[in-house]
């Protein structure tokens, strides 16, 4: 017993098949992932500059490409079997770290602070992780070996890059010059990840299970969705200060217009796309994996982060009892709350062209009314300004049930006799468990 490996006792990696789904391991690391969207929206919120936005949105771009290179391992190996979890652990520590490190990634540029060096290793680490595991699982396939040989001068390249952010900025004597450098080897580092993947074309992978790819993608906007309800919470403040009308009618508004965010993707465009990559297979099901969902699904994250900063200043300013009620918008409240709808809603549009070549005409209207509804929502109380966001979104759901009734209607009913047939089969497989136990003999 003593001789065998630890991964012999915990048992084997085991490879995904065609029609799996995400496991509980995978939610749970998600949680990681919550984390790390909370802190980001926290570290920015507490001081809304341009630059600050900028650096949101950087640590946003680099933190998605290692959810991305996570998927992408996700795509071969069960991340909840054999001895995988024990190995998935460390690289849970090594993101939550990464996750706590980030507000100290753009700190003072005065001295070497331990922030930036953290979010380095941090780096390397979980990468080191899925790196590994794709190199164990991929053991018996010597092409799958060299291609993770190919792209490994992505992952120098990019840890080099930060480690150099780190440690190059405290050396420049001018703070301005400082603060350009260290923004721009970010960038490179973002250039380099998503480069990578575009030089690349369709990878050299394969997408075993589209159900799998598409749920852990819908799964992962269902939790950016989750930051504008927690940023909605902390901005009415109800649990510091006596519940007030305008702080309830807000909080109830900023719980309206997620909702309907959360409609006009998951309702008709999500199911839909879903199937689209069902039915492809190959290099173009890698494509669409890759555009829609590696890609697209970043700006949509980044739209709804934005716009759940939005809501946090407004619905703030509105439980404030100090603010008249009817006093207008002071600050960037309106325009990122417009303006994250807005980027949202073109990188849904976006998602819709690349997986099933439509454009909707309700959503093209919709932002050009938002974006002429921006100066107007600057001049309206805060209040007025939610309400007249709600108005849109809810109206813009309202006009698609209507205008998409035959669609909605077709694709529900393909939905639900998949749902049903999959889930007879299920059925009938469990079933053998009651015929085995009437097999044996009572006692």
């Amino acid at each position: 017993m003593g001789g065998f490996r630890w991964s012999e006792r915990l048992g084997p990696a085991v490879s995904v098949a065609p029609g799996a789904r995400v496991d509980r391991f995978e939610v749970f690391f998600d949680l990681v992932f919550v984390f790390s969207f909370f802190i980001i929206t926290r570290a920015t919120a507490a001081n809304v500059t341009s630059r600050q936005l900028l650096h949101a949105m950087l640590v946003l771009a680099v933190l998605w490409w290692v959810w991305v290179l996570h998927c992408v391992v996700a795509t071969r190996v069960r991340l909840g079997e054999g001895f995988v979890p024990v190995l998935m652990v460390v690289g849970m520590a090594a993101l939550f770290c990464f996750a706590l490190s980030l507000p100290q990634a753009f700190g003072d540029l005065a001295d070497v602070a331990a922030g930036p060096m953290v979010v380095a290793l941090s780096y390397v680490t979980i990468r080191a992780v899925h790196l590994l595991l794709y190199w164990h699982v991929a053991r018996e396939k010597p092409g799958e070996r060299r291609l993770l040989l190919r792209y490994s001068p992505e992952l120098v390249g990019s840890t080099l890059l930060l480690t150099a952010a780190a440690l190059i900025p405290p050396q420049i004597d001018d703070p301005g010059r400082a603060a350009i450098v260290r923004d721009g080897l970010w960038v490179s580092v973002i250039v380099l990840q998503y480069g990578m993947g575009l030089v690349a074309g369709a990878w050299g992978w394969t997408v075993a299970s589209a159900e799998h790819w598409t749920e852990r993608y819908d799964l992962i906007l269902i939790i950016a969705l989750g930051e504008s309800v927690i940023s909605v919470g902390v901005g009415s403040n109800l649990l510091g200060q006596p519940p007030t009308w305008p702080a309830v009618t807000a909080a109830v508004l900023g719980i309206f217009f997620t909702a309907a965010l959360w409609w006009t993707h998951y309702d008709v465009i999500g199911p839909a796309a879903r199937i689209a990559l069902h039915a492809a297979q190959g290099r173009p099901r890698v494509a669409m994996a890759r555009d829609a969902y590696a890609y697209v699904y970043l700006p949509m994250i980044a739209g709804i982060i934005l716009f759940a900063l939005g809501a946090e200043l407004i619905v703030h300013e509105v439980a404030d009892p100090a603010v008249p009620i009817a006093r207008a918008v002071d600050g960037p409240g309106v325009p990122l709350l417009f303006g994250g709808v807005i980027v949202f809603l073109c990188a849904n549009m976006l998602f819709q062209l690349r997986t099933l070549h439509t454009l909707s005409w309700t959503r093209l209207g919709t932002v050009l009314l938002l974006a002429a509804a921006v100066p107007v929502g600057q001049r309206l109380p805060g209040l007025a300004a939610l309400a007249l966001l709600t108005a849109i979104c809810v109206g813009l759901v309202a006009v698609e049930v209507v205008v998409m009734a035959d669609a909605r209607r077709a694709l529900r009913e393909a939905v639900f006799e998949e749902r049903t047939s999959h889930e007879a089969r299920e059925a009938a497989w469990r079933g053998r468990w009651r015929e085995t136990n009437l097999d044996e003999p009572s006692t």
